[in-house]
């Protein structure tokens, strides 16, 4: 029998949509006989758009542009100012939630976005009892409290590192709805196994096939401060992936530096620009760290007071697993990546040892959510299934 899943994701930093559209391509490629829907939260509370009507711009936008120019500084705070005018909204939130809920009857309801849990959890429970909820952490570290688990809720938590899995625990999860992924989710175009002419396509790009290549990239929206990266490291040869910034591209462009420079625009190919190069250097976001080590980049990232506080734990676990460098600013970044490409070879050792299938891994795990909720009792408990080291 067809199930229902509805996947829901927001467009904030773009990794949630992100996430929730690999999920869709691999569940598809696998041919599962689900029906999946993608539920934009922000159109199930704001069906008419108000707040685009009233400020000319979406919820997400002000805070997508400000992760572009290097804004955040002050966003702990705000997060709790945002997760208290949450609290405050639980009862109206829940209500509309459920009234969704009642009109598109879904089978199985997956969160990949922090901060609503609660309300979304008990919208989907008071509503379409039976029907199991789970969250798919696109973090690799909740920010308790209240951001990615909720104490006190029966629901499943997928969580990509040992970390998460050990903070459920701690909240009070039932062990038998705590799942570890071997990692974050992936789109399936970083599994590629197509053989790439290296030498040809650095050449294509203007690049020089025989100098290490570094890959600059923070996020969709490009960073100003990919500019001040590009003055510090002017004799080091590297691909500037600027997203949907135009106006970053031609600054770029305009800057007289040493090094061969390829300057790339919004792209949804980020993955073949990967294996184009040795090191990746942007900001500690789980997306872009989890792209660059899955294709055999070592890091070299940041961790200040501009670092949002749910990234901190990325810098750790790069520390941990000794996959990268973390600098406090760009001033140090000139001598930290001739450090990084004098000893690529023991990086990129380590690198290549971490194995991330969570894309693939996921929808198992739904469809044995699924098949439990269909049984007249719940199976026993087990212990947190252990896909990873």
């Amino acid at each position: 029998m067809n199930s229902t899943i509805d996947l829901v994701y927001f467009n904030a930093g773009g990794g949630h949509r992100a996430a929730a559209l690999a999920l869709q391509e691999v569940i598809a490629q696998q041919q599962r006989p689900w029906r999946v829907r993608l539920v934009n939260l922000t159109e199930v509370l704001d069906p008419d758009a108000r707040f685009r009507k009233l400020t000319g711009m979406a919820p997400e936008d002000l805070y997508n542009k400000r992760l572009a120019h290097g804004w955040t500084l002050g966003l702990g705070e705000e997060l709790k100012l945002l997760q208290g005018m949450i609290r405050l909204a639980h009862g109206g939130l829940v209500r509309k939630l459920s009234r969704h809920w009642l009109a598109t009857e879904p089978d199985l309801v997956v969160s990949l976005i922090p901060n609503f849990n609660r309300a979304l959890y008990e919208s989907v429970a008071s509503t379409l009892p039976g029907v199991p909820y789970v969250t798919v952490m696109t973090d690799m570290a909740d920010l308790p409290p209240h951001f990615w688990m909720e104490p006190g809720q029966d629901q499943h938590v997928v969580c990509g590192t040992a970390y998460a899995a050990e903070q459920a625990q701690a909240v009070g999860y039932r062990p038998s709805r705590i799942w570890r992924s071997s990692g974050m989710i992936l789109r399936p175009s970083f599994y590629r196994t197509e053989e790439v002419d290296r030498g040809r396509w650095l050449t294509a790009l203007g690049l020089d096939p025989n100098r290490p290549t570094g890959v600059v990239m923070f996020g969709g929206h490009g960073s100003a401060q990919m500019k001040r990266i590009s003055r510090e490291l002017q004799d080091v040869q590297l691909i500037m992936m600027c997203g949907r910034s135009d106006a970053l591209a031609a600054s770029l462009r305009a800057q007289s530096v040493a090094a061969p420079r390829a300057i790339v625009g919004f792209t949804g190919e980020v993955d073949r620009y990967m294996r184009l190069g040795d090191f990746f250097i942007g900001k500690p976001g789980p997306g872009c760290i989890s792209e660059a080590v899955h294709m055999g980049l070592p890091v070299l990232t940041f961790d200040n007071a501009w670092t949002m506080p749910q990234e901190r734990y990325n810098t750790r676990w790069i520390r941990e697993n000794g996959v990268g460098k973390v600098l406090r600013s760009v001033a140090t970044l000139r001598a930290a990546a001739g450090e990084l490409i004098a000893e690529l070879p023991q990086y990129r050792a380590r690198v290549r040892a971490i194995e991330n299938r969570a894309v693939f891994e996921v929808p198992d795990m739904l469809a044995t959510i699924l098949k439990r909720a269909a049984q007249p009792a719940e199976a026993p408990e087990h212990g947190a299934i252990t896909l990873a080291h």
